[in-house]
């Protein structure tokens, strides 16, 4: 078995019945997206995951337990695909615009009306879970500081100017990219989440 697959039956005899872990989780992830938490519904999380509830229960615990790996999954996928986007870029700037253009691209289209799971969590569940409001404290610092770590990047290298206050423009800038995403959920053009992100990118100015 590997790491990503789940026993989901007892090994009384034959091969066990297993699932692909990252694949249920990602339909999950898509529930909660759209749905939210509260208005998810196992019955939907079910039909989703392509299990049945006994099978959700013995691998997760309950809805919550679903909730809490799919976030993890979504954090983990979010991070593979925000690296490759930078990974071309030159230098400190270009790393921030590359950044900042996909949270604008994740904020357009149907794309941006499912959400943001980190986003949504932070709006729906944090103010009440402490488990939920740690993970989404730890995933908003981990984000202000890569913001930061790339314009003392771009000041190293002299494409971000020295006067900039870095500590400032990364908090601005992490606001503004969540609040794409929540702005996003009403359906927002490409053209328009575009320009905004060039008008976060004159913070660096």
């Amino acid at each position: 078995m590997t790491t990503d697959t789940i026993d989901i039956a007892p090994r009384l005899r034959g091969r066990p019945r297993e699932f692909d872990m990252n694949a249920a989780l990602d339909e999950a992830l898509r529930v909660f997206s759209e749905r939210g938490y509260y208005a998810a519904s196992i019955s939907e999380l079910t039909e989703a995951m392509g299990l049945t509830a006994g099978s959700v229960y013995k691998a997760f615990g309950d809805k919550r337990g679903v909730f809490l790996a799919a976030f993890d999954r979504y954090r983990h996928v979010r991070q593979q695909l925000i690296d490759e986007s930078l990974a071309s870029a030159t230098n400190g700037y270009e790393k921030l615009r590359a950044l900042v253009t996909f949270f604008a691209e994740a904020s357009c289209g149907e794309v941006g009306r499912r959400g943001c799971l980190v986003v949504g969590s932070a709006t729906e569940l944090a103010l009440f879970d402490q488990e939920v409001a740690g993970r989404v404290g730890v995933a908003f610092d981990f984000d202000e500081r890569r913001i930061l770590d790339l314009i003392h990047l771009g000041q190293a290298d002299g494409s971000i100017p020295q006067h900039v206050d870095a500590e400032g423009a990364a908090c601005a800038m992490l606001c503004l990219t969540k609040g794409m995403r929540v702005v996003g959920k009403t359906g927002r053009k490409h053209e328009t989440m575009l320009a905004v992100a060039e008008v976060t990118m004159k913070l660096l100015d």
